[in-house]
């Protein structure tokens, strides 16, 4: 059985053991980096549903396409809000969807390109 004093050199890195040196290998630290196959279908889903929905209903905003995803097609587990979606169109459908400001709210219409 080690003693205190040795099971102490080997934390604080002891004689040859460098404070740096990990104790876990690469093997065991798993690091999510958002590669699924789940998130992947459920972006591009969430594109092609957006795209849909502008494409049928020109002149619409961002609260109208939540509305549209989260009460009509149940999306409900997405998350979805008008900022988000704001946010979501410019991103990844800057070539699909474009957006002019509306003078008298300020809100932004979408219309297909």
């Amino acid at each position: 059985m080690e003693t205190i004093q040795e099971v102490r050199a080997g934390i604080d890195g002891g004689p040859g053991i460098p404070l740096n040196v990990s104790i876990y290998s690469a093997s065991v630290l798993q690091y999510m980096n958002g590669n699924g196959s789940q998130k992947s279908a459920r972006l591009e889903r969430l594109k092609v549903e957006i795209t849909e929905y502008v494409a049928s209903n020109p002149g619409c905003s961002a609260a109208d396409i939540v509305n549209h995803l989260s009460n009509n097609l149940r999306m409900r587990n997405h998350g979805l809000t008008s900022r988000k979606v704001g946010f979501f169109i410019p991103r990844y459908l800057k070539n699909i969807v474009m957006f002019t400001l509306d003078r008298s709210t300020g809100k932004r219409i979408y219309n297909v390109a």
